[in-house]
């Protein structure tokens, strides 16, 4: 069993690993659901309940399952938490399951929780699996809500809260809603708002990999001069 740090276990999901702006996992309902920040929230916290649950059990059962069924017994502690979800959703939260409809139970398919499952629940004690599930779950929220949040400000021309969570008094900040674009609101435009996030993320990362290179370069131009001085003396 690999060893792995409490600290990375949490940090993993949010940066380095991040389901969704690094692993790019789990698109399909990343977009759907992110109309507004309401559902994003939502959904983040739906989804953060499943892996959080379905890892803590996979871990306590993991020397139990069999390896020749360890699949389909993941499938199904999944799908056990995904049901409890949605009945509580539907019978406490109504709005936000009329918001998300069938994404809710399509969260037993996701890439994200299996993949965990199989790749770290499978392989690390509770408390690293609770704290992965956490991570990926924060991080997948966190993807979910940067969406969210252009795609509604384009498309509404602000914000809205109140309608999804009910228990909140609704609140309308639409400054630009003259000059709202509906694009953003439909699926082409949740495409071109992950496109435009993606690619300023991979601008980051090459920039920083290109410092990176400058640095060393002058790094060993440095210490080839100093070695050409000190043969010169």
């Amino acid at each position: 069993m690999e060893k792995i740090s409490k600290k990375r276990a949490l940090l993993n999901g949010l940066f380095i690993e991040n389901p969704l702006f690094v692993l790019l996992l789990g698109t399909c309902p990343s977009l759907a659901t992110t109309t507004s920040i309401e559902s994003a929230i939502g959904m983040g916290i739906l989804f953060i309940i499943v892996l959080v649950c379905s890892n803590v059990l996979i871990s306590l059962c993991r020397k139990i399952i069999p390896d020749e069924i360890h699949i389909p017994c993941y499938i199904v502690i999944i799908a056990t938490f995904v049901t409890a979800v949605k009945l509580l959703t539907e019978a406490f939260l109504p709005e936000l399951y009329s918001t998300l409809g069938v994404f809710i139970s399509l969260i037993v398919v996701n890439c994200i929780v299996l993949g965990r499952a199989e790749a770290f629940a499978s392989k690390h004690n509770v408390l690293e699996s609770f704290l992965d599930g956490v991570g990926m779950g924060l991080g997948y929220t966190m993807a979910l809500i940067i969406i969210a949040f252009f795609r509604e400000f384009l498309g509404t021309g602000g914000f809205t809260f109140g309608k999804v969570f009910t228990f909140i008094p609704l609140i309308e900040f639409l400054p630009l809603k003259d000059y709202a674009i509906r694009f953003f609101v439909l699926p082409g435009g949740a495409f071109l708002v992950l496109g435009i996030i993606l690619a300023v993320i991979a601008g980051y990362k090459n920039s920083k990999e290109a410092y990176k290179k400058s640095c060393a370069k002058k790094e060993k131009e440095l210490a080839k001069l100093n070695a050409n001085k000190e043969a010169n003396k």
